[in-house]
């Protein structure tokens, strides 16, 4: 019998920018499912998004990063909202277009 490898199943976790259709006004937060985060950000039944909630939407995905780990994306959640979010928007203009990756 041969040995079993055990296989390590890394889940991605994503960084992201929400901007409203209605007020313009931006959110940034970090998740392992952009899809099913973007549908509690416009699930007006959805309770546990309360910023998203306070502002008109709809919201729209404008970017995002991904990252290897939770942490990782965290520390990146900080540093754009510590930046701002429209100016970090404004000042990586090129890498908004191409959506890069990060560890």
């Amino acid at each position: 019998m041969g040995a079993m490898r055990s296989q390590i199943f890394l889940m991605p976790f994503y960084v992201y920018i929400l901007q409203s259709q209605t007020s313009g006004r931006y959110y940034c937060g970090q998740t392992s499912d952009l899809e099913r985060r973007l549908s509690q950000h416009n699930d007006s039944e959805y309770k546990s998004t309360k910023t998203t909630k306070r502002f008109p939407g709809p919201w729209e995905l404008v970017w995002y990063e991904e990252h290897q780990t939770r942490s990782s994306a965290m520390k990146r959640e900080k540093q754009i909202k510590k930046r701002g979010i429209a100016r970090f928007l404004k000042e990586n203009a090129q890498s908004v277009e191409s959506r890069g990756t990060r560890d």
